[in-house]
């Protein structure tokens, strides 16, 4: 499905000075590109809204794929999102978007699980993930391990904390080549 809305302040990726007067004040957008500062209001707007589905946002995206734009939600909740829940929350947010007037050119909602083996890499992911098994795998070996598995049990400053059978261990994320939720068939 593609909609067509629109946006004020689309000025300033040309470098001129301007508010977004669609945006709540709440939210701090001076020094974002135009991508950056749709997806900080539509995160707030599905946040909210994803309490009223039951589910919740784990992350959005807003970019270009050759010449078409998309809008990405990805959603989950305890035992896994399946395609009932997406097409729901689809068609109501898709609403909800239009009537706010959020983004200014044509595009493509989609509305998706986190997928099975998704890489972690923002702090709300990890954060929703605490609890959850993941996979590890480091850019170099740690005690002559490169890749483990273990239970995310915390992260801060960049780095989470992994329980394993050997005993916790904290990983950066710039040590990681990837921190993944860990799937079993």
């Amino acid at each position: 499905m593609y909609l067509s809305v629109w946006i004020a302040g689309l000025s300033e990726r040309v470098g001129f000075e301007s508010t977004l007067s669609c945006f709540p004040e709440s939210v701090q957008l001076r020094g974002m590109d135009v991508a950056g500062k749709i997806i900080t209001v539509v995160m707030d707007m599905a946040d909210k809204f994803a309490v009223r589905q039951n589910v919740d946002v784990i992350d959005a995206e807003y970019k270009k794929e050759g010449k078409d734009w998309f809008l990405r939600i990805f959603i989950d909740k305890p035992g896994g999102v399946g395609i009932d829940d997406c097409e729901k929350f689809s068609r109501a947010f898709e609403e909800m978007l239009d009537k706010e007037d959020v983004v200014q050119n044509s595009y493509c909602l989609e509305v998706s699980s986190p997928g099975a083996d998704r890489k972690l890499v923002k702090e709300r992911e990890f954060r929703y993930y605490i609890g959850r098994k993941v996979d590890v795998k480091l850019y170099k070996a740690s005690d002559g391990v490169k890749e483990f598995s273990g239970i995310l049990e915390g992260f801060e400053n960049k780095t989470a904390k992994i329980s394993t059978d050997k005993g916790t261990v904290e990983i950066p994320q710039s040590d990681a080549v990837w921190i993944r939720l860990s799937f079993e068939f």
